[in-house]
């Protein structure tokens, strides 16, 4: 195939016969980006042919709320999961917010409720409640900060309390209780991806890769984030490997961090043992085409949400 600079960015992991039936629905979404004035905000787990070749702007949950809040398009699609494009609406209130599939949930945002917060604010008065950003938008309102994989240790320990509520992820809250001082009662919410991961899986790839440096997310079982050599958010992994360069790494995390961060660095050779987020690939480029094209599906939050939801994103910013 002849040079393309767009085919060179995912050469080393698309073939070229699969890179036919994807090239038409590139060059369209590129094309469709400039028409609309749109940005394309992409998570880590998107697949690499999203991930390099029509996003724009690229990371973990927290760096994505950042940058959503920063962009001057005017619309912004988000390749990721509801919550994520909620939490872009709610940081760009006069933007047009798309996401290519409704379908795109999370187990984690469907395990909490409002009314759920309710109850636990009446069992622990006057505790503080900090929700993961993998929440809804109506959780979000009910809560009074929000954090990320990535700075839930500085989130809880910048409330000055002895105790915080935190949800919805249980293996979360327990790997950030071992980090820090303030009691924190968690709620039993699970990633289905990362809690299928477990500690005699680790060992095993031990076993079987010698040398090789385990990196586990920490929504993993504690019990998995003991015996990994480092735990940390999709962010901190890149960045782990892009400045340690371990010969042999595996990451315990969803599948397509793996493919985009080993494209990044070729040098590493990655050992895959990773589960699919079954929402995460409802966004493929076809439906990214389409999106652009019909300007479908915009998100919308309720007005009785908006204000105190935006609120808990903004107190979550502010902490540097």
């Amino acid at each position: 195939m002849p040079f393309d600079p767009v085919y060179d960015r995912v050469r080393a992991i698309i073939p070229p016969i699969e890179w036919a039936d994807m090239e038409e629905d590139v060059l369209a979404i590129r094309a469709l980006k400039a028409e609309r004035r749109a940005v394309i905000l992409a998570h880590n787990y998107q697949t690499p042919e999203i991930f390099h070749t029509v996003a724009d702007i690229v990371g973990d949950s927290l760096l994505l709320a950042r940058e959503a809040e920063h962009t001057d398009a005017e619309v912004i699609l988000l390749a990721g999961v509801h919550f994520m494009a909620e939490t872009a609406k709610l940081l760009n209130p006069n933007k047009t917010v798309l996401i290519p599939d409704m379908r795109a949930g999370c187990s984690l945002a469907e395990s909490i409720t409002p009314e759920d917060i309710a109850l636990l604010r009446a069992a622990h008065p006057g505790v503080p409640v900090v929700a993961y950003v993998n929440t809804s938008a109506a959780v979000k309102a009910a809560s009074d900060i929000c954090c990320t994989s990535g700075n839930a240790k500085k989130i809880v320990e910048s409330l000055g309390v002895e105790k915080v509520i935190m949800l919805p992820d249980e293996y979360l809250a327990q790997n950030i209780a071992r980090e820090t001082d303030v009691k924190i009662i968690a709620w039993a919410g699970h990633c289905e991806v990362h809690e299928r991961f477990t500690a005699a899986e680790i060992q095993e790839l031990r076993l079987r890769h010698p040398g090789v440096v385990i990196l586990a997310h920490p929504e993993c079982p504690p019990e998995v984030v003991a015996v990994s050599d480092f735990s940390g958010s999709t962010a901190v992994m890149a960045d782990y490997v892009s400045h340690n360069k371990p010969p042999r790494v595996a990451l315990i995390t969803e599948c397509s961090m793996s493919d985009n961060i080993a494209l990044i660095n070729q040098d590493v050779e990655f050992i895959r043992p990773c589960n699919l987020c079954p929402h995460m690939k409802r966004i493929t480029l076809k439906n990214i085409r389409t999106a652009l094209e019909m300007m479908q599906t915009e998100v919308f939050i309720d007005p009785a949400h908006f204000a105190p939801a935006r609120a808990a994103v903004e107190r979550m910013l502010a902490v540097k």
